[in-house]
């Protein structure tokens, strides 16, 4: 405040997807994060993908968190950029749709995207793993009159999927093939 400086703190929740031109993607190694561990799973580069606990108080035992694409993201930035220069007061702001997604939404949503399936395991609970993480993002849509536009579960999923499947090199039905000893959607439609 004393150099009267001006700033817009933003809370993402959960970013996925990727660019829709699949030129830009989420990738890490190792690769942290649920939905492109379910890709790597359905594609066969990982064995399974982990549930961490089953047995929350959520509808399906699962935890629930809320994704946000990465579009929506960069239009919330370029729309907080705006108002600091239109003098907007400093705040923070959450970034979320305001609707959450258990895990098993989530790899179902992988499985129908994918036409593969993803195996998974069980595991324990991660110690600090709350049930339920959602955004109210409220203030982010009156102060900037920000409204996520592409962050629906399957968008977010696709964008994903057409990223990663445009870098693996090996054709899809043979992945399929390989990675589910022939069975699946995908390997039933290439024999």
């Amino acid at each position: 405040q004393s150099y009267g400086l001006r700033w817009m703190a933003l809370r993402y929740f959960n970013a996925a997807g990727a660019d829709p031109e699949s030129e830009i993607g989420e990738e890490h190694d190792p690769e942290p994060h649920l939905i492109p561990r379910a890709i790597q799973a359905a594609l066969g580069e990982i064995p399974f993908v982990e549930i961490y606990g089953s047995d929350y108080p959520t509808p399906d035992g699962t935890a629930i968190r809320d994704y946000i694409h990465v579009t929506d993201l960069a239009e919330a930035h370029y729309l907080a950029l705006a108002n600091i220069l239109d003098g907007a007061e400093s705040t923070a702001l959450n970034l979320g749709t305001g609707n959450g997604h258990s895990v098993r939404e989530v790899i179902a949503a992988v499985e129908r995207t994918s036409g593969c399936d993803v195996p998974v395991r069980e595991a324990a609970r991660r110690d600090g793993d709350p049930p339920c993480l959602v955004a109210d993002a409220r203030k982010a849509k009156e102060l900037l009159g920000w409204e996520p536009r592409h962050s629906s579960l399957d968008e977010i999923i696709e964008t994903a999927w057409q990223w990663h499947v445009s870098r693996t090199r090996v054709p899809l039905a043979q992945v399929n093939l390989e990675a589910h000893g022939g069975t699946g959607p995908r390997a039933a439609a290439a024999d």
